[in-house]
């Protein structure tokens, strides 16, 4: 009788894994399932992170400075690095951030009055160079099409030059009224009229413009300009600069490719413990995570409505709701969906979900099992008071997220107890241990003279 080719005997060790999965002490041998999630992960797709990229020294150093620089905002009290920070695993240890016009740093930071939540959580920066990112921001706003054409909400003033799309999001964090530009009216910390904030909020280019004025007038940033552009005149420096420099930094100092989980898909075995290793197996396989966790990003850059909790504020004109995707495409059957989000290190980087609803990584974990009963259970537990004094769960809120809801989330999986210990163990394995002490990417002064938070 022939042989079975290889593969196909992986596969039948897979469907041997799969078969137990949900029964807790009754394991395939160590060696089947081994083989098995090797198969399953070739057949997926699933690959190591690109290697980090590389930039010319200049140029990081003039992000690393522009990153942690409170000049950027309006109001000069709030820095990119204020809402994505190395010691809150370039998060901000919040469900929801506090904006300009407001004080402190992560958990701490002190809610002015008349300020409002930004709605959606800051994401965490880890690996966001990486040339298989193709969406940013929780709604795919900015994104790049399967033509490649990048799309923002820029539309044409759109400038030349930049270098990738972690670049091109850059430019819109600074834009943004209730993160970090302010509002017409208000007086800076030097005392000084907020002129950013006087721009229509549409007149990116303006908004750009007196940016670049504001940084070529700081003697420091001319210098550091010269070094990372050498072949561009001082005249010509413009907002393109500026965000090169920033995803440039972001890029390589957020970088980290050397967890259990890439060393086990670089072929070392041992890095894995067996409980991790079944967890991985449940995850790739009957609890189904992979269906939205693929991919070396383990995201499928796509926009699912999970049933997630509405609270905060809301955006604009939907508020107190948020639709997501919905907002940007103005469909109403991508309502309540966002962008699936990677996982790779997904232990430092809570709370979790597009606005930070779960504030233990066990809790999300358990939202994605079950995710309409979870919602419908949902009581704001962890959250701070002036969340849950905004959490919505009304009935027709929770009709309206439960009409769009995504078919990949309409059915609970049918996990044991102990699987959940089994898909956090895996979990573990996605954090690189470097990723943990950033504390050495926080300089000790910025050019511009203001405070460096840290």
């Amino acid at each position: 009788m022939r042989r079975a080719a290889p593969l196909l005997i992986a596969l039948g060790m897979l469907l041997l894994v799969l078969g137990g999965l949900g029964l807790a002490g009754d394991r395939p041998p160590v060696a089947a399932q081994e083989d098995a999630l090797r198969a399953r992960l070739e057949a997926l797709g699933i690959t190591p992170l690109s290697p980090p990229p590389e930039f010319p020294p200049a140029l990081v150093e003039l992000g690393q400075a522009l990153f942690f620089d409170k000049l950027l905002s309006g109001n000069r009290d709030i820095a990119c690095a204020t809402c994505h920070h190395p010691l809150l695993a370039t998060g901000d240890g919040r469900s929801l951030p506090l904006g300009t016009g407001q004080t402190g740093l992560g958990p701490a930071r002190v809610h002015a009055p008349g300020r409002m939540f930004i709605a959606r959580n800051a994401p965490d920066l880890f690996n966001r160079g990486d040339p298989a990112w193709r969406v940013m921001f929780w709604d795919g706003r900015v994104l790049v099409r399967g033509d490649g054409t990048t799309v923002t909400p820029a539309k044409d003033a759109l400038p030349a030059g930049l270098d990738g799309l972690l670049a091109v999001q850059a430019l819109f964090p600074v834009a943004a009224i209730e993160e970090m530009r302010g509002l017409a009216g208000d007086v800076d910390v030097l005392g000084q009229e907020n002129e950013l904030a006087l721009y229509d909020e549409y007149d990116f280019t303006g908004i750009w413009a007196a940016l670049m004025a504001r940084v070529r007038a700081v003697p420091g940033y001319v210098d550091l300009l010269a070094a990372a552009y050498p072949d561009v005149r001082p005249e010509d420096y413009a907002i393109q600069h500026v965000a090169n420099a920033l995803a440039a930094f972001q890029a390589s100092a957020f970088a980290f490719t050397d967890s259990p989980w890439q060393r086990y898909l670089h072929g070392e075995d041992g890095a894995l413990s067996e409980q991790a290793r079944t967890g991985a197996t449940l995850f790739f396989g009957e609890a189904g995570c992979w269906r939205c966790h693929s991919g070396p990003l383990l995201t499928d850059q796509r926009f699912h409505n999970v049933a997630a909790p509405q609270l905060g504020t809301g955006k604009r004109e939907e508020a107190p709701h948020d639709f997501g995707r919905g907002r940007v495409t103005h469909d109403p059957a991508e309502r309540y969906a966002f962008r699936t989000p990677s996982l790779h290190e997904v232990t430092l980087t809570g709370p979790w979900f597009h606005n930070g609803a779960y504030t233990t990584l066990e809790a999300a974990v358990r939202h994605m099992i079950a995710p309409v009963e979870s919602l419908r259970a949902y009581d704001g537990a962890g959250l701070i008071a002036e969340l849950r004094a905004n959490l919505w769960d009304d009935p027709d809120t929770l009709a309206a997220v439960l009409s769009t809801l995504d078919p990949l989330a309409g059915s609970p999986v049918p996990l044991a107890e102990a699987d959940v210990d089994l898909l956090l163990a895996f979990l573990e394995t996605l954090a690189d241990p470097a990723a943990a002490d950033l504390a050495h990417l926080i300089p000790e002064s910025v050019p511009s003279g203001l405070p460096v938070e840290d």
